[in-house]
């Protein structure tokens, strides 16, 4: 992992300066390597919540630090060291057989934008500011959703982190979000009606709007959460022949499909106050789709 520890952060502040002067001729871009502070290893390991079975990864590993930490604080964690030295490949090979955790780690001589992220769950990396920035879009595109990013000091642009520690040195975790931003389409059935929805989702990262069609009514969804591949909204429209309706709906992304359930609570059938509403809970299932119904002529009986 690149990392600068405070003392040296003057020092280090003039070799990036001259780094990138460098790398503006290469055009190439790359990190210059010191160890981190153990306590700032410990506390990357922590964030990351390593679980039984699972494989992490670290950008720039040097010496091999953090992935044999990680490999040590769980037993059945396995690791992998990606870094463009093959000098600190080496030591950090020779590092792992000392441990006696050869069997599940590893260090290759690689570079960063080279590494394959498509099978692991976590991804450790410290580099300068734009380099992270451009490591940004790899790990968007080829990291699973749900694969979790602990990096210190520096982020990934306007990507927010979901979870920040602050001592004894800022340590930041991303989780990366499933692909729901375009249209999707599902049909419900509700009071005794088969229905279709037309959904457009707008993305940003892990941020998300989102509106949709049902009949000739249009809604808004509200309080839309994605982590990982899991995604939630509400929904509260007026549905034609049924009346003011509210939509829970929870699932989870798989590439073109989202499945999961939808909470549904109907209108009251009298003006009583004190009348319980009608709830009903049904499968949901929403497939990707090309088009999109939402933006088909609606006409001016809305009523």
């Amino acid at each position: 992992m690149r990392y600068k520890t405070p003392l040296r952060m003057g020092a280090a502040l003039c070799i990036a300066l001259l780094l990138h002067a460098l790398a503006a001729r290469a055009q190439e871009r790359f990190s210059l390597f010191v160890g981190s502070d153990p306590k700032t290893v410990e506390r990357m390991v922590e964030l990351a919540g390593l679980r039984a079975g699972e494989t992490v990864i670290d950008l720039g590993s040097g010496d091999g630090r953090v992935v044999l930490a990680a490999a040590q604080a769980n037993p059945s964690v396995r690791g992998i060291g990606v870094d463009i030295d093959a000098k600190l490949v080496k030591e950090a090979s020779l590092k792992a057989q000392e441990l006696g955790l050869s069997e599940r780690v590893r260090f290759e001589h690689r570079n960063a934008f080279d590494a394959d992220l498509s099978q692991v769950d976590v991804i450790f990396m410290w580099f300068f500011p734009e380099l992270m920035r451009l490591v940004r879009v790899k790990i968007l595109e080829q990291a699973r959703p749900g694969t979790r990013v602990v990096a210190p000091l520096w982020g990934f642009g306007s990507w927010s982190p979901d979870a920040v520690v602050k001592e004894p040195a800022e340590v930041s975790l991303w989780v990366v979000p499933a692909k729901v931003g375009g249209y999707w389409s599902w049909r419900l059935r509700a009071g005794g009606v088969e229905r279709d929805y037309a959904a457009v989702f707008e993305q940003r990262f892990q941020g998300l709007e989102g509106v949709v069609r049902a009949g000739n009514r249009h809604g808004i969804f509200h309080d839309l959460k994605l982590h990982g591949d899991q995604v939630s909204f509400v929904l509260m429209m007026t549905l034609q022949d049924l009346g003011f309706t509210r939509h829970e709906f929870s699932g989870r992304v798989n590439g073109d499909t989202i499945q999961g359930a939808v909470k549904i609570t109907l209108p009251p059938k009298s003006n009583e106050e004190d009348e319980e509403l009608e709830s009903v809970v049904l499968p949901w299932q929403a497939q990707r789709s090309a088009t999109s119904a939402f933006f088909a002529p609606t006409g001016v009986d809305v009523r």
